[in-house]
Order: structure tokens, then C-alpha cells, then sequence
């Protein structure tokens, strides 16, 4: 009998500490969850949180990461609901290369790619035999070699979209030296290489002014790379998600863009 009360009270008291723990705000079964890298993607949601989602009955909750695998990852396994951090070219290359099924429901932005230096004021004044970081997963890498290439600082060869790889470059002038590094930290390796090519996102976050201080700057014409909300394949008519494709391609969020970001983030819609 005794242990029957004990079993009894146990059981009440965990469930009485359940229920403390959700009156707290454990998490939000409710909430439709995004992950995405802080800038621009996580300011841009926390916008649509806080002057839009209430009103289009969406509850938004948005969950920051620093890297360009696990939204993906958190996507696919159901952690959260969607991501917005990256671009078609590199989701394209994510799914092959991990197996994922994960699509694209709307572009949102460009963020265009630029070439910044703590040495040089101007890509000609790069030295024979210059340094220069580029981003190390595919997509970016690619993009950041077209972007060279774009602007006569390197020639690829012809025929190459977007696989272009180090091993495609069919004139290199200067004779600059590649490095290639995780997206996330190209920013510090300036102190340590002649010139990097650095994404947009990264670039806002260590204070570099894309539109003042970029060497070379994407065009956003005709540009593929705009940065996108994905979700898993499946899920890309459920309601909450059409309510956020709205919201984030609004003229609301079309104007925050332009505000803040001053030409360093570009709206696609």
C-alpha cells in the first residue's frame, strides 16, 4: 500500500513539474519554426514576428544558427519547420551531396558577394602571388571564382557554370594563391590573406559595407543567388507556410530591406 501511495505522489509530482515547465514557456507546440543565420535572414523574420505575424495569425518563432548545414539538417529531420539562410545553387548541392529533400518555396533577397581587403584599396593593386580566401562549399565557391572571373581578376575556363572549382581557372595573372575556408570565418582571415570573397550575411555581421567597401560586388541583374525559404518537400502548401511566403515577400518587408540594409541586401520580389 505504502508503495503504492509513493509511486502515486511521484507521478503527481512529475506532473505537476510538466506543468510548471510549459506555464514557464517550454517550447511552443504551436509555433511555426525557422532557423536561419542572424543577418540579414533572422533580422528579417524577427520584422515579420514583430509588426506582421500577430495580425496574419501565424505564430512565429525564429531559431539563429551560425553555420550552413545544420538549418538544412534541422529541416529535413523535422527540428524545425523551415529555413531561410541560403541560395538555390547551394540547396541544389546540399541535397545531392547529404540526400535531403528539401525545396525552395520563395526568394526573398540578394546578398550580393563581394571581394574585401585590409591591404589593397582596389583589386588591380593585388600583388603577384596575392592570397585570397574563397568560400569552401561548392556553391559558394563557385560563385565566388564566377565573381573573380566577372571581373577580370581571373579567367575560367570556358563552358563552366556553376561546378566551377580552383582546378577551372584557365588565366590567373597575378598568379594569386587560393585558400579556401568555412563561409563563417572568412571575415577574421583578412587579418591573415591578401583579399577574401565574402558572402553578403557574413560581411553585414563583421561590419563590412558591401555597397562602400567591396573591391568587386555582384550584379543583382539576371543573378541566380537569391536567398530563399525552404522547407521539406511536402510541406510547402501547409497554411503556415503560404502565411510566411506572404508576409516576407510584402511591401512591409520589401521597405525594412531598403532601409536597413542601404544597398547591402537587395529584395527579390
Amino acid at each position: 500500500m505504502r508503495n503504492t501511495v509513493k509511486t502515486a505522489t511521484i507521478a503527481l509530482t512529475a506532473g505537476a513539474l510538466a506543468l510548471g515547465l510549459t506555464a514557464c514557456g517550454g517550447d511552443d507546440s504551436d509555433a511555426f519554426t525557422v532557423a536561419a543565420t542572424p543577418v540579414p535572414h533572422a533580422e528579417i523574420l524577427n520584422y515579420v514576428k514583430d509588426n506582421l505575424a500577430k495580425d496574419a495569425g501565424l505564430n512565429l518563432e525564429v531559431k539563429e544558427f551560425t553555420d550552413y548545414v545544420t538549418p538544412n539538417t534541422a529541416t529535413e529531420d523535422g527540428s524545425v519547420d523551415a529555413n531561410f539562410f541560403q541560395t538555390q545553387p547551394y540547396l541544389d548541392d546540399f541535397n545531392k551531396k547529404k540526400n535531403t529533400d528539401i525545396v525552395s518555396v520563395v526568394n526573398v533577397h540578394l546578398e550580393p558577394l563581394g571581394l574585401y581587403s585590409h591591404e589593397v584599396k582596389s583589386a588591380d593593386d593585388l600583388e603577384k602571388g596575392a592570397t585570397v580566401a574563397v568560400p569552401n562549399d561548392a556553391a559558394n565557391g563557385a560563385r565566388a571564382l564566377r565573381l573573380l572571373d566577372a571581373n577580370g581578376i581571373i579567367t575560367l575556363k570556358e563552358g563552366i557554370d556553376g561546378e566551377a572549382t580552383v582546378a577551372d581557372i584557365a588565366e590567373n595573372p597575378k598568379d594569386l594563391e587560393f585558400k579556401e575556408l568555412e563561409a563563417a570565418q572568412l571575415p577574421r582571415s583578412l587579418d591573415d590573406v591578401d583579399a577574401a570573397v565574402i558572402n553578403g550575411n557574413y560581411a553585414i555581421e563583421a561590419d563590412l559595407k558591401p555597397a562602400k567597401e567591396a573591391l568587386v560586388l555582384e550584379s543583382p541583374k539576371d543573378n541566380p543567388n537569391s536567398n530563399l525559404l525552404a522547407v521539406k518537400k511536402g510541406h510547402e502548401n501547409d497554411e503556415d507556410v503560404k502565411k510566411l511566403v506572404k508576409l516576407l515577400t510584402s511591401p512591409e518587408v520589401k521597405k525594412f530591406i531598403a532601409d536597413k540594409y542601404d544597398g547591402a541586401v537587395i529584395a527579390s520580389f
